[in-house]
């Protein structure tokens, strides 16, 4: 846990990307296989969900701190970080502290080796006292045991032996590695870094090529002291039946799409909205894995019957899209399947879905990545079975830019967002690279609302009033139409969150009502009635484009102008 936390702090205290990628490569080259294989689990974004309520949580920190409820409040609005604000009200750790741990039937090799005093305990396990002499420190004991014997039992514990465990290991750990173990409990454990920082970490550490290292990151995997030496293996041949491909992602036009040439040098496609996902056909075994790494084929039955109808070792990428009468349903018909636990006859017959082929990375089981896009799509062309739940992604051919720029303007009415451009003759790239794909989207929807309700954001935001709620003109009044979080620059937030303070006119628990003065534009990328929403609309990706301090509230845009810009 110590070595742990130091290289959290170290990753926290820098933004340069070769002291980041320094700062994993000591760590990884000194920690043993299991602590290794727990640090990238953590490190790559594959957080333990919360383990208990943050209520709770802060009760037997306020008890163990002897504060009271209100200064616990007044700490967490000053630090902004609820893991942060327990490990620094908390008393210093007590050094005599006795610490046992089970560690079943066998003997502890650590304890082994440092020389720890053993006795078998009422299960046959062993005790090992750090109150001994020559007993390892509880920071010095191994990160793989603080997850698998300190945290993971927890989940099925009830709540005394909970608080008893949590307060014995913030009385075991210091400062640091107590705000570490707090952010792993509470699900919140995030760095910044990001995952191809790790996998170039990796990488270097063990000399495997990053693009075999980012493959074996992919799928499920349990992370273990045999997954480690699997993951750093010098034999690259390996192959697990439903591991996916790390997807190749697109930047956005940037300038004149002029710049890219030749529009004869380009294939080009409509960009489609729905679940990007990549389906795997291997020892007649079919899996469906989303862009998020999520498993996702028992959702999507007509994908295990499209997998069957496709040869053994093929690996498609394309978008999932609910697909009727040779035409995409808006994405809210998605959501009703997504939202659902059972998948019924009904939906199944209202909402099918097709997967939208893009490319084709593996062909008879053989990684064919590295080939020229046009073959690729030619030979997912070859295999596409026909009359099945597999769309090819419809190619767009027009000679001139100015051409598909007016071609783009149907790309609403298409439900589509606008085009994706991906230069002939480039291989199946790992992550987003420059220069051979783009993605040229349309313009978002935007509307100017007025500030309405404000509420504090949360981590290095808690202090600040961070989340807006909008409203739009109906009948003389401002109705709340959408929220938003994102878009407006630090010291916008400074201003607004002054806004806030000094015009409150309401509380209703942590939501304050404003002045409406402050006018905003919202940009988003689609919209669709909802009933469950004050303004019957709901956005998706609403965001602040800008601050538009040239316009008055009474200039805002009204319910029955959004209400036009429905499909």
């Amino acid at each position: 846990m110590k070595a742990f936390a130091e290289l959290y702090a170290a990753l926290d205290q820098t933004t340069k990307t070769n002291g980041k990628v320094d700062a994993l490569k000591r760590y990884l080259a000194a920690a043993p296989p299991e602590d290794a294989a727990w640090a990238v689990n953590f490190l790559i974004g594959r957080r333990p969900k919360r383990l208990l309520e943050s209520r709770k949580l802060a009760q037997w920190a306020m008890e163990e701190a002897a504060v009271p409820e209100w200064l616990f409040g007044e700490c967490y609005q000053a630090v902004g970080d609820f893991a942060e604000t327990i490990a620094l009200l908390l008393p210093p750790a007590d050094a005599s502290s006795t610490m046992t741990a089970r560690f079943g039937t066998t003997a502890n090799p650590l304890a082994d080796a440092r020389g720890a005093d053993r006795s078998p305990d009422r299960e046959g396990g062993v005790v090992l006292d750090s109150t001994t002499s020559h007993g390892p420190r509880p920071s010095d004991l191994p990160l793989h045991y603080w997850i698998e014997e300190r945290l993971l039992p927890l989940r099925n514990a009830d709540d005394e032996t909970r608080r008893h465990r949590l307060v014995q290991a913030w009385r075991e750990l210091d400062e640091g590695q107590r705000f570490t173990w707090n952010k792993l409990i509470t699900g919140e454990f995030r760095v910044g870094v990001s995952q191809s920082l790790v996998v170039r970490a990796i990488a270097e550490t063990s000399g495997i090529a990053p693009e075999v290292m980012a493959h074996r990151l992919m799928g499920e995997w349990q992370p273990t002291a045999e997954f480690w030496r699997q993951l750093v293996a010098a034999d690259t041949r390996d192959a697990d039946i439903s591991r996916p491909y790390p997807f190749c992602l697109a930047y956005p036009v940037e300038g004149d799409v002029t710049g890219l040439g030749d529009p004869a040098g380009w294939q080009i496609e409509w960009k489609w909205d729905g679940i990007r996902a990549e389906l795997i056909r291997r020892q007649r075994r079919t899996f469906l894995w989303s862009r998020g790494e999520e498993l996702i084929t028992e959702r999507f039955p007509e994908m295990e019957a499209l997998g069957a109808q496709l040869p053994d070792g093929t690996v498609i990428d394309g978008e999932v899209l609910p697909w009727k009468d040779g035409a995409p349903l808006p994405f809210a018909q998605m959501q009703r399947r997504i939202g659902r636990k059972v998948l019924g006859a009904k939906i199944l017959a209202e909402v099918p879905v097709v997967l939208v082929g893009y490319d084709l990375l593996e062909l008879n089981g053989v990684d064919i990545r590295e080939r020229p896009l046009e073959e690729r799509r030619a030979s997912l062309q070859a295999i596409a079975p026909p009359a099945s739940a597999l769309v090819l992604s419809p190619t767009i051919s027009e000679p001139t830019w100015d051409a598909l720029r007016q071609l783009r303007e149907q790309s609403r009415a298409r439900k589509v967002e606008g085009f994706m451009l991906k230069r002939l003759g480039s291989p199946y790239r790992v992550g987003r690279r420059r220069g051979d794909w783009w993605k040229w989207k349309i313009d978002p929807y935007s509307v100017d609302c007025v500030l309405i309700y404000a509420q504090h954001g949360s981590g290095r935001r808690a202090s600040l009033f961070t989340d807006y709620t909008f409203g739009v003109w109906d009948g003389g009044k401002l109705v709340p139409f959408a929220k938003a979080y994102s878009g407006l620059t630090d010291e916008e937030i400074g201003e607004v969150d002054a806004f806030v303070r000094r015009n409150t006119l309401e509380k209703f628990g942590p939501v304050h009502a404003v002045k409406q003065e402050l006018v905003f534009e919202l940009a988003f990328e689609g919209i669709q009635q909802s009933p469950r929403h004050r303004s019957g609309i709901a956005v998706r990706f609403p965001r602040m484009a800008r601050w538009r301090r040239d316009k008055k509230p009474e200039d805002a845009d009204s319910l029955d102008t959004i209400r036009s810009l429905l499909p």
